[in-house]
Formats: structure tokens, sequence, C-alpha cells
């Protein structure tokens, strides 16, 4: 059985950093591509970063420069480095795999919060 479990969330002013981490267990990690997710209320979950097995690593242009998304094959763990962080950066933060794979089961996210 597949687990996500995200944390590192937090409150924050214009121009902090944050860094979340998301944990997997019953995932055949090494061979994955993982990818972050946002979602604010009311709206679906959207693409912030994704990484491959091998490392490539892609951005949303909103997001480009700002944040890092990494992986740890041996903690079977990725994270995701946010740095000059802005109010529309507010949401849940979640992870899963890219939208062209198969989803897993949602974790229970982490919340991210930027003040002006």
């Amino acid at each position: 059985q597949v687990q996500l479990v995200e944390s590192g969330g937090g409150s924050v002013q214009t121009g902090g950093s944050l860094k979340l981490a998301c944990v997997t267990s019953g995932l055949a990690f090494s061979t994955s591509d993982l990818a972050w997710y946002r979602q604010v209320p009311g709206n679906q979950r959207a693409l912030v970063a994704s990484i491959s097995s091998d490392g490539i690593t892609n951005y949303a242009h909103e997001v480009a420069g700002r944040f890092t998304i990494a992986r740890d094959n041996d903690k079977m763990a990725i994270y995701l480095q946010m740095d000059r962080l802005k109010p529309e950066d507010t949401g849940a933060y979640y992870c899963n795999v890219p939208p062209n794979w198969s989803p897993l089961t949602w974790g229970q996210g982490t919340q991210v919060t930027v003040s002006s």
C-alpha cells in the first residue's frame, strides 16, 4: 500500500522560504517520476514541479527560478525548496506522480500560507 506523507508547510511573509518534504512508502521509488502540486480552495490541484527517476526537473512557469525540487532515493523522499515566496504561492501542497502517470492515493498535504 502506497503512502505519501507531506510536511514542512507553514506561514511566512512575502520573500520568505520553506522546504517541503514528502516521504513515501510502498512505492517503487527509484523508478518513479514524482511531482508537487498546489491546490487552493475551489480549484483543482495544479502541477508545480516534477522530477523524473533520473533527476530531470520541470517547473511551472510561475515558480521557475524560485522553487527547487529534489529527490533522495535512499530516504524515498522528495523535497521542494521554496524561496522568494509570494502570496500567490499560498495553498495546500501535495506530492504524487506526474499527470501522465496513474495517480497514487493522495496524502493529507501540507499548508503553505504567504502573507504580504
